[in-house]
């Protein structure tokens, strides 16, 4: 092996070293073992959230080889992050990465426990562009993947650079095909949020809805190409409670035109809570102006 070689293989060893006690083992009732970071001295721990979908016994387990309790305190699943709490000391975060400098074809290393010892895999940050909203509506601030191998249980571990700091959680719940990374940028402003209010709220119409072409004799009046028909509108819902109909189309909220499900629930976000808006809505032919209060999802 050449010496380059060798230093590359010490260096990486290093840093699974260091970065190591840093990763947990969660275990939530009967689902398999998922990985978690540690994110404050005071016992935080950041995981996936649907490692802990089911808000039963959690157990947590360190790299001195202890398994402690942990108190769930909050979860939100639009972004797949949960915060835990655990009573045990000397538990230290990892550093962050300054992440406008990573880039495409950095190396990078992931970091789990799946089970009683940590696991590492080496890969390169394969994707790094602009945010996005997953299928939930969660926001998260750049899109990241790695093509690093991520095998069962990897996931709530640690993408880190080749210093060792923390680039994002891994999640393998947005895709089956690409290996996501949460950003750290986004879980400082998810478990901030979690610890504070212990949910991350989102508005909520109580309506299903499908995207729809608007008939092109509609469009110059609709002031859009495209809508959000209605499948099914819950009686007690806010929707219902504006006078919206099954097989109405919302073509715009809030001055927002809705092409894509994805627009509806990225425009419910925290901040539209209880505030009024105008909904612009398509029925029989006929382009209305009605006046709704966001709810809040349950």
């Amino acid at each position: 092996m050449s010496t380059d070689l060798q230093s590359l293989s010490q260096s990486l060893a290093s840093i699974v070293e260091r970065v190591a006690p840093s990763i947990v083992r969660v275990e939530a009732r009967r689902r398999r073992g998922a990985s978690g970071i540690v994110w404050s001295t005071e016992g935080h721990i950041l995981t996936t959230s649907h490692a802990v979908e089911h808000e039963g016994h959690i157990q947590v387990g360190l790299s001195d080889g202890r398994t402690v309790s942990a108190e769930l305190i909050g979860r939100d699943p639009s972004t797949d992050l949960a915060l835990l709490k655990v009573d045990a000391s000397n538990l230290t975060p990892i550093p962050a990465a300054p992440l406008d400098d990573v880039k495409v074809g950095h190396l990078a290393v992931t970091i789990a426990r799946p089970g009683r010892t940590a696991r590492a895999t080496l890969g390169m940050v394969s994707t790094h562009g602009e945010g996005w909203r997953t299928h939930a509506g969660g926001k998260v601030d750049r899109y990241l993947e790695t093509d690093a191998d991520l095998p069962p249980g990897f996931s709530g571990g640690a993408l880190v650079d080749t210093q060792g700091r923390i680039i994002g959680l891994l999640t393998a719940a947005f895709s089956r095909t690409a290996a996501v990374v949460i950003p750290n940028d986004t879980l400082t402003r998810v478990a901030s949020t979690l610890k504070e209010h212990g949910g991350v709220r989102r508005g909520y119409l109580g309506v299903g809805a499908y995207p729809v072409r608007i008939p092109q004799h509609l469009v110059e009046r609709a002031g859009t190409e495209a809508g959000l028909v209605f499948l099914s509108v819950d009686p007690d819902g806010p929707a219902h409670k504006a006078g919206m109909l099954l097989g109405d189309v919302l073509v715009s909220l809030g001055g927002q035109s809705l092409h894509r499900v994805e627009d509806l629930l990225g425009y419910l976000g925290d901040e539209k809570v209880g505030t009024t808006v105008q909904a612009r809505v398509l029925r029989a032919g006929e382009l209305r102006e009605v006046p709704i209060t966001i709810g809040k999802r349950a």
